[in-house]
């Protein structure tokens, strides 16, 4: 639980700030017209940022500080170090280039010494810095002919703004808009709403208690106008708290909702009477596996069994590295609505992932028998079908029939699942493998599957480890189980980072990459080689899976069986591709990420990702999980070059650890949540300052305080103005949005 920080406000009470205070609904209603000042010219202006009422003007925050009481200075910048200065524009001259490029050059300085300011290529700057006036410049320091220059630096044209902090906004030269004129309009609302009333402060006064909030009109007012760093830090503070409050309230408010109006089914989790036998299929089918499930696979399979026995729909996220063993708490979710009489659906995003789980999980379940009172020993097999479009016309016809009839237990597949024309009889339990891949609507085409009007319940999965807080953020409205822990027996793989050219015409690095690859060739194993691109580039001076194949083919691995796969090759090309790679009748599968998931081939033992700086921390992960599945130690090789410090640290970090959920922390430090949140993020309810990676804590508190705050549904009745302004910053759409996904 996130406490106070040190030296923490209290809250000052109602005040100005309580009841009868200016509501954050009432500021939105008014448009930035109203302030004087902001004529027709200046709201145009100030649309392009995304500022159109004053409500958008007060979550306009600063995006940096400038402390004068601890202000750099031009004599205290060094060479290769990055800097901040407060300068005075002396001089400003432009020519062009001898390669005609526009080139701008500034002269400015302070008390301490003179700073050189070059731009190529905008020419604007021209107009924008006038003599005389002052700027703070941000950049990185270099000694050019014994004087010190930043090229390129960003500017933020400051004013004459006085005070020992000045706030720096966002501007933007296209419409003319400034820091100093965001600072003024700013000056103008907030000194006009606290000559009134102040903002009333929804938030319970025991939650601000708790944590030792400075009220709400304090902390716009600091947050904008802060007399110390340390004020400032007070206000960003309660505004993190506040935006990540009206999500997760509605995001628990939304499974309340769910839990409350939805009819599941309450499965029995107890052994079936068979005649005079009493049979349990879950028993039986991990006493069948030849190995001990995990402690990790137990708590959550148990997990997953209390929820189904509730009579409310499950709606629970199940995240595990790669090889956790997901696939067997999956199933074993669906046989829980096997035993019981009802069906299972387990959908995938990718025609060659429904057919992979369709193979292990038939192969899991071989020999299985289920109640059924028709038959004349009152059992049969357990029947596992496969539906994707690839489906022929008759066997589709037959599953539809089998399917409503209730013949056909467990249906794998993929969004064909949800078409027109699939009906169960009675579907218990949906798992939706990846589900990050799918659409809103198509996950949520699969709760309203049964006739009877009873959702359900729904187990979503993913190989893709999210940070805790991120999880909570982005699927807040689920309950979430971890496995964090590796079955025993799984190979380690031995990552390396390789930053030459690794396409053999290189001696340095080409050598023994492919060395590497023709040793374990030799030995009976089988390698990958992933490409970023499928055709060659200009744009990009990537490898492409066309090229490499050729050259491989031909040079390095030249008497080796080398395949080609990627997505423009034919469904019946791709099939036959990866039938003869399983069979180990090829050596080398040259291929995009459309292996990333789905292939298990437990020979293959050496997977080589060209130029893999070009990839994500999560996509590396998932490539890598592609070896290392069998008895034979594995090794992923990571070829090229890092252009940027984050590519240098994504590589490093895969080379550091094999822990999916460690490198997902990384991943979340290095890209921010912004990726992360994904299709989550819309419109209002944008993380404007708080940050899912320096306000971890903040995260877990406020989901704790919507948890007592929503209750079973009705706790917000007694703070109508809370849920209101929960409504106007995640109005209806995005409720609905949050509901479906």
């Amino acid at each position: 639980m996130a406490e106070a920080a040190p030296g923490g406000s209290p809250p000052t009470g109602e005040g100005p700030s309580g009841h009868g205070g200016i509501t954050l609904r009432e500021l939105d209603a008014r448009p930035i017209t109203d302030l004087k000042g902001v004529g027709k010219a200046r709201a145009k202006a100030l649309a392009t940022v995304e500022v159109e009422t004053i409500l958008d003007l007060l979550g306009f925050y600063p995006r940096r500080y400038l402390d004068r009481s601890r202000e750099a200075t031009v004599a205290q910048l060094e060479p290769g170090v990055e800097g901040m200065v407060l300068v005075r524009i002396d001089r400003v001259t432009s020519r062009r280039t001898r390669k005609g490029r526009s080139l701008v050059e500034v002269r400015a300085s302070d008390s301490t010494g003179r700073l050189r300011l070059t731009f190529f290529n905008q020419p604007w700057r021209e107009r924008q810095l006038v003599e005389g006036m002052q700027a703070v410049v941000f950049g990185k320091a270099d000694d050019y002919q014994g004087t010190l220059q930043m090229v390129g630096p960003v500017v933020d044209l400051v004013g004459d703004r006085t005070g020992r902090i000045v706030a720096v906004y966002p501007q933007s030269d296209s419409a003319g808009l400034h820091s100093w004129d965001v600072d003024a309009h700013l000056g103008e609302a907030l000194r006009r709403i606290m000559a009134v009333r102040g903002l009333t402060d929804p938030v319970p006064v025991e939650v601000r208690e708790r944590f030792r909030f400075v009220d709400r009109s304090d902390a716009y007012r600091a947050i904008h106008r802060p007399e110390s760093m340390a004020e400032m830090a007070e206000a960003r503070r309660r505004l993190v708290f506040d935006e990540l409050l009206r999500i997760q309230i509605a995001l628990v408010r939304r499974k309340v909702e769910l839990e409350r109006t939805s009819v599941g089914i309450a499965h029995d989790t107890g052994p079936m009477e068979v005649g005079d036998e009493r049979i349990d299929l879950l028993a039986e089918f991990h006493d069948r596996l030849g190995f001990d499930l995990t402690g990790a696979q137990l708590r959550t399979i148990d997990e997953i069994a209390n929820d189904l026995a509730r009579p409310g729909p499950m709606h629970r996220l199940l995240q595990g590295d790669v090889g956790s063993g997901k696939t067997v708490v999956a199933v074993t979710a669906l046989l829980t609505a096997v035993r019981g009489g009802h069906q299972g659906a387990f959908m995938a995003p990718t025609e060659v992932l429904a057919e992979q789980h369709h193979l292990g999980v038939a192969e899991l379940l071989d020999g299985m028998t289920v109640p059924d009172p028709a038959t004349l020993l009152g059992q049969r097999p357990l029947k596992v079908d496969l539906l994707t479009n690839r489906t022929t016309v008759a066997e589709r016809r037959r599953i539809a029939t089998e399917l409503v009839a209730g013949g056909v237990d467990v249906l794998i597949g993929t969004h064909a699942l949800i078409q027109e024309g699939v009906e169960f009889g009675s579907l218990g339990v949906v798992v939706i493998d990846e589900q990050h891949r799918f659409g809103v609507e198509q996950r949520a085409a699969l709760r309203e599957k049964n006739r009877d009007g009873t959702a359900p319940d729904v187990l979503v999965m993913t190989a893709t480890p999210i940070p805790r807080t991120a999880a909570m953020t982005v699927y807040g409205d689920l309950d979430v189980s971890v496995l964090d822990e590796m079955p025993p027996g799984r190979t380690p793989i031995d990552t390396v980072w390789i930053p030459e050219d690794g396409k053999g015409t290189a001696p340095s690095a080409g050598a023994g990459v492919w060395s590497v690859v023709r040793d374990e060739v030799a030995a009976g194993r089988q390698a990958y080689v992933v490409c970023p691109l499928i055709d060659e580039s200009d744009a990009l001076e990537v490898r492409s899976a066309e090229e490499v194949f050729s050259d491989l083919s031909t040079g390095a691995l030249a008497d080796l069986r080398v395949g080609l796969l990627h997505g423009r090759v034919g469904r019946a090309e791709k099939e036959e591709t990866m039938r003869l790679f399983r069979l180990g009748a090829l050596d080398v599968l040259v291929a995009t990420t459309v292996i990333e998931v789905g292939v298990d081939v437990p020979n293959a033992t050496v997977m080589v990702v060209l130029d893999a700086a070009r990839f994500g921390i999560a996509q590396l992960h998932q490539l890598r999980g592609r070896v290392g599945r069998g008895a034979h130690a594995s090794r992923c090789l990571l070829v090229g070059e890092a252009p940027t410090p984050d590519a240098e640290e994504r590589l490093k970090a895969l080379v550091r650890t094999t822990d999916g959920f460690e490198l997902a922390e990384v991943d979340l430090d290095l890209r921010g949540e912004g990726t992360i949140m994904g299709e989550r993020q819309k419109g209002r309810n944008d993380l404007r300052l708080a940050s899912l990676r320096r306000d971890r804590e903040w995260v877990e508190a406020a989901r704790q305080v919507a948890l007592e705050l929503v209750g079973d549904g009705s706790g917000l009745d007694v703070h109508p103005e809370l849920a209101d302004e929960v409504d106007l910053f995640l109005g209806a759409d995005e409720s609905a949005f949050l509901l479906k996904s």
